[in-house]
């Protein structure tokens, strides 16, 4: 039987108050087991970005639990914070708004290594870690340094963002729509990558996305988001061959098939 590592349960988060309210995570359950591919699915505002932002601590739900490795979380504290954010990292949408402009790419990847323990290594030892990282995503430690990021491209910048979680080995990474802003070459790269550290390190991922076609190739579990409400659950099979729900029949019915044709 699967480990889990983390489970919600009865999660639900309102903003605003009275007419105004709006509950955008409605009674949320979830198990995410280690080593799983996990999608959540969902169109804009279904509440799939909001369920993220609690997995990390950056949100606290109005009502409902998450235990963590068997117990409730506890992030009450920065420094449970920081602890809790060793084991759990993310990957957003925007490369662009990822990084603070003032620092390096240098400091970046420091910041890990220092995150991790390694303040203390000599500098040849840390060079060799950050060069480490960088070739891991197909990226030349010398042509990064000394560099902003706004220096680089998009795609140069999501794999730096995939040397980080190299570095940092977290037992479960929140991937955010990664690739929704790169190339599609670039793209399937990335996937690659993100794959490849699974299989490596055993590491859990949970991607946030829109893309239906996706969850299903490289899913182990899908839960299809609507107006906050998990409708749908199970395998890639069967939550998308097999759906019960009208939502996701509709979300796969407007998937485009190149051997059909297309209704102008």
């Amino acid at each position: 039987m699967q480990e889990t590592y983390m489970q919600g349960k009865s999660l639900t988060r309102v903003f605003g108050y009275g007419a105004s309210k709006t509950i955008a995570v409605n009674n949320v359950d979830f198990d995410f087991h280690k080593g799983e591919i996990i999608s959540i699915v969902g169109e804009s505002g279904s509440g799939k970005t909001t369920l993220a932002k609690m997995v990390l601590g950056l949100l606290t739900p109005t009502t409902g639990e998450i235990n963590y490795e068997g117990k409730p979380r506890d992030i009450s504290s920065h420094a449970k914070r920081r602890e809790y954010w060793k084991d759990i990292q993310a990957i957003f949408q925007d490369p662009f708004s990822t990084y603070n402009i003032f620092n390096k790419v240098d400091d970046v990847l420091l910041d890990c290594i220092n995150l991790t323990g390694g303040k203390n290594l000599t500098y040849e030892e840390k060079f060799a870690k950050m060069k480490e990282a960088c070739s891991f995503v197909n990226l030349k430690f010398e042509e990064m340094t000394n560099k902003y990021p706004f220096e680089l491209s998009g795609g140069q910048m999501q794999r730096l963002m995939i040397a980080r979680i190299f570095m940092l080995k977290p037992k479960l990474l929140i991937a955010d729509e990664p690739t929704s802003m790169i190339d599609a070459c670039s793209r399937a790269t990335i996937l690659d990558f993100l794959l490849k550290l699974r299989d490596d390190i055993g590491m859990t991922i949970v991607f946030i996305t829109h893309d239906i076609g996706l969850a299903y190739y490289i899913s182990d579990t899908v839960y299809i988001m609507e107006h906050g409400v998990i409708v749908e659950r199970g395998t890639a099979d069967e939550a998308i061959l097999h759906p019960k729900s009208d939502y996701t029949k509709r979300l796969i019915g407007d998937v485009p098939k190149i051997y059909e044709p297309w209704e102008f």
